[in-house]
């Protein structure tokens, strides 16, 4: 079975360019995923499980356990694509205040990756200057490609240059990213986790094409995390993801929940409705973050942000009601009868009016 590489192809609107990915994946599912992501734009009922807060400890915040582990962490997590990126000598004070009121508000997870540019470097700094590194729940990523496929030299070095950028001794998630020769690479990770060099095995992509080798992975690769794209629009993951994980045991962390800042430049000037203050949501951020916390299977919802008041913003929906399915299903209605271009959002460019100063260019 062969994984694909990362190419502009593999990214949203692309296309798979191994179509044995499917093949492996079974084309029953595949198709049934597909004609989801068709159904996607649509009205959807009935799409979420019973039992929506069950991991909320009562009086506290929500949090979720992580799989098979037992372990509990809160249900938000703090992504650093993009937004942690910087060049020596830029100003980065305000990630710094980012993440110390993430701290402050109780978050532990930061998910970043030698692939986002300085954000290592970022995250490493901030956490020692604040004094919460070995507190901090870290996920990272591991990319090896070519020649490299059976030779883990690659990942070895990638790691041990991971550890010094963040002053850790060892990642609590180490994910292969995008599912890059996920065949050889997740059994590589297995035995380092064995080994103590890490404590659990993930894998991640963003684009939903690729569900169905995401699928494989959680069948027969015995990994512990999974990270996936999902939000009110990309809904995808319902139908076999979130419930593959529910009932594997395995943890699920989101990206792209508010597809790099597409959702809000569609709400732009259209007010939250007013029913949805029944579950809390009286921003636009709580609305969208609400729709994905209150699916159960799902672990940890990351979200990126370079402005610490949207970070304040963010944190405040660990406390508070979340939707009911019924409501849920109102949510995306909602969206699809009023808010003009929802279905097209998938044309829209990433992070829309912002730019960013940092090594990475989209």
């Amino acid at each position: 079975m062969v994984f694909p590489n990362d190419t502009p192809a593999a990214r949203p609107g692309g296309h798979p360019t191994r179509r044995n990915l499917l093949t492996a994946a079974g084309a029953a599912g595949a198709g049934a995923l597909l004609a989801v992501g068709a159904a996607g734009r649509a009205e959807a009922v009935g799409i979420a499980p019973a039992g929506l807060a069950a991991d909320r400890r009562s009086g506290g915040e929500i949090t979720r356990v992580v799989g098979r582990t037992g372990e509990r962490l809160r249900a938000v997590g703090l992504g650093t694509f993009m937004t942690f990126d910087k060049r020596p000598g830029a100003q980065r004070g305000h990630l710094r205040e980012v993440l110390k009121r993430y701290w402050e508000a109780g978050g532990r997870v930061v998910d970043t990756s030698p692939l986002y540019g300085g954000a290592e470097l970022s995250v490493g700094d901030f956490a020692t200057d604040l004094g919460i590194t070995d507190d901090l729940f870290l996920t990272n990523k591991s990319w090896s490609t070519g020649e490299y496929l059976s030779d883990e030299s690659h990942m070895v070095r990638q790691l041990e240059t991971s550890k010094t950028r963040l002053w850790r001794d060892r990642m609590d998630v180490l994910q292969v990213h995008n599912l890059v020769n996920a065949e050889a690479a997740v059994p590589v990770l297995r035995r380092w986790k064995g080994e103590g060099r890490i404590r659990y095995v993930g894998v991640s992509h963003h684009a939903t094409q690729y569900y169905p080798a995401v699928e494989v992975l959680m069948r027969n690769f015995d990994v512990d995390f999974v990270q996936i794209r999902y939000s009110i629009f990309t809904r995808h993951a319902e139908e076999r993801i979130l419930p593959l994980a529910a009932d594997r045991g395995i943890g699920v962390m989101v990206n792209m929940s508010m597809e790099k800042g597409r959702l809000h430049k569609l709400v732009e000037g259209h007010r939250v409705p007013g029913w949805a203050r029944s579950f809390g949501a009286d921003t636009w951020a709580k609305f969208f973050l609400k729709y994905v916390l209150s699916h159960p299977a799902v672990t940890v919802v990351l979200q990126s942000t370079s402005n610490p008041d949207h970070l304040d913003e963010n944190m405040t929906v660990l406390r508070g009601p979340l939707p009911d399915a019924e409501t849920r299903a109102r949510m995306v209605r909602h969206m699809v009868g009023e808010i003009p271009g929802f279905a097209d959002l998938e044309s829209m460019a990433w992070y829309p009016g912002k730019t960013f100063d940092g090594y990475v260019k989209l």
